[in-house]
């Protein structure tokens, strides 16, 4: 299937993309659109676009909409979805240490990446490595 997005992703958006490839959807193909765009390919599902089905809702990043859509009921996702919040929301409360860093390193990873392309496929192995540490931890 494809999944379609803004360009210029970040760590709602690569958390998002790590998550539909890794639990949802193995065979998705990215496309990318400016911001504020919203023509795309009709048989694109578009995500963490205002507006679109899978997006922020009632506070929370695209992720944890990902999450209760497609009920994955995992603690650990639900750990990376209180982080990802954090380091894509303005939230009264900061809970998680680690999602400031989550944030500098996602857009680190895509000032160093030639598209967003490859800024997903390196955000992936950042997330594939936060899921086996906080699996880990909580063994």
């Amino acid at each position: 299937m494809k999944w379609v997005t803004w360009e210029n992703v970040g760590v709602d958006r690569m958390a998002c993309a790590w998550l539909i490839r890794r639990m949802i959807d193995p065979e998705a193909e990215f496309e990318f659109v400016q911001a504020g765009d919203k023509q795309f390919s009709p048989d694109a599902e578009p995500f963490d676009i205002p507006g679109a089905k899978y997006s922020h809702r009632r506070g929370h990043c695209t992720f944890h909409t990902l999450l209760r859509d497609f009920h994955l009921d995992d603690a650990v996702l639900d750990h990376i979805a209180q982080i990802v919040d954090e380091a894509d929301t303005v939230q009264e409360v900061n809970l998680e240490p680690v999602a400031p860093g989550l944030d500098l390193l996602c857009r680190g990873l895509r000032c160093i990446s030639p598209d967003d392309r490859v800024a997903l496929e390196r955000g992936a192995l950042l997330y594939e490595a936060l899921y086996a540490e906080l699996g880990a931890e909580s063994e």
